[in-house]
């Protein structure tokens, strides 16, 4: 794993991470490609998810021809962007290739030396017994965890803001090796703006340092990044989505 505060281990925990959450429902490999990486389903009788390829210093032409190559079924490109990187050069030379632009998001990460206290309005719990994963999954409309991951040394911590009984904010963290992922931040809409999102990250990076974390590491919308610097995090660079224009060729 690179440096905890750089973008190459930002996209180890954000590879390691993510494709273990994606998992949870249906296995979720991953695989290097030359210098890319590789997430997408393990074959399943219905329909695959679609397939991911992140890059980073790496030439468009070289990602283009490397994902259209290796993929199996749909695709995009998640392309990491350094700060000094001529973003707008880039978007442009993917356009070039046959693809549009869908989202961009911001890779941040946590060192975990100082972490505000915040307890926040509401209680926070650990997800920690089947009664209280089996509400947040109809809450959420997905299943979070399995019960194998109800564990107080699980690789997986889940942790819920409650109104009385309901879980109204849920986020997760995910061991990956010396890090931890940050997943699924969530706030209900009308619950929001009153610090419950501030209070659950200040829970889970607090118990991430106990459980022997160096570093936290996320990201974030455009929203998203506007609340979490306050709570330490700092910017590493940006993450471009790009799919293949309708009609693009392989």
């Amino acid at each position: 794993m690179a440096a905890m505060t750089d973008l190459i281990g930002a996209i180890d925990s954000f590879v390691l991470g993510y494709s273990f959450t994606r998992s949870i429902t249906h296995p979720y490999l991953r695989e290097q490609v030359g210098p890319l990486w590789r997430l997408y389903d393990k074959p399943r009788a219905r329909g695959t998810r679609r397939e991911e390829f992140i890059s980073v210093d790496t030439e468009p032409q070289i990602v283009d021809r490397l994902a259209r190559r290796h993929a199996a079924g749909t695709f995009c490109l998640c392309v990491t962007v350094r700060p000094t990187n001529d973003e707008e050069s880039i978007r442009q030379e993917y356009k070039k290739l046959g693809y549009r632009l869908t989202n961009s998001e911001f890779f941040m990460a946590h060192p975990l030396r100082r972490i505000p206290r915040d307890t926040g309005p509401l209680p926070i719990e650990r997800v920690l017994s089947q009664e209280l994963n089996d509400r947040l999954t109809a809450t959420a409309g997905s299943r979070q965890l399995t019960t194998a991951h109800l564990e107080h040394d699980s690789p997986i911590r889940t942790y819920v803001a409650l109104d009385g009984n309901q879980p109204v904010a849920w986020v997760t963290s995910v061991v990956t090796g010396p890090t931890t992922w940050c997943n699924n931040m969530f706030v209900r809409p009308e619950y929001r703006r009153r610090g419950i999102a501030r209070a659950l990250m200040c829970r889970m990076l607090r118990d991430d340092r106990e459980k022997g974390s160096d570093a936290g590491i996320l990201l974030a919308s455009h929203a998203g990044a506007k609340l979490y610097p306050v709570v330490g995090y700092v910017d590493l660079g940006r993450l471009l989505v790009f799919v293949p224009k309708a009609g693009s060729t392989a």
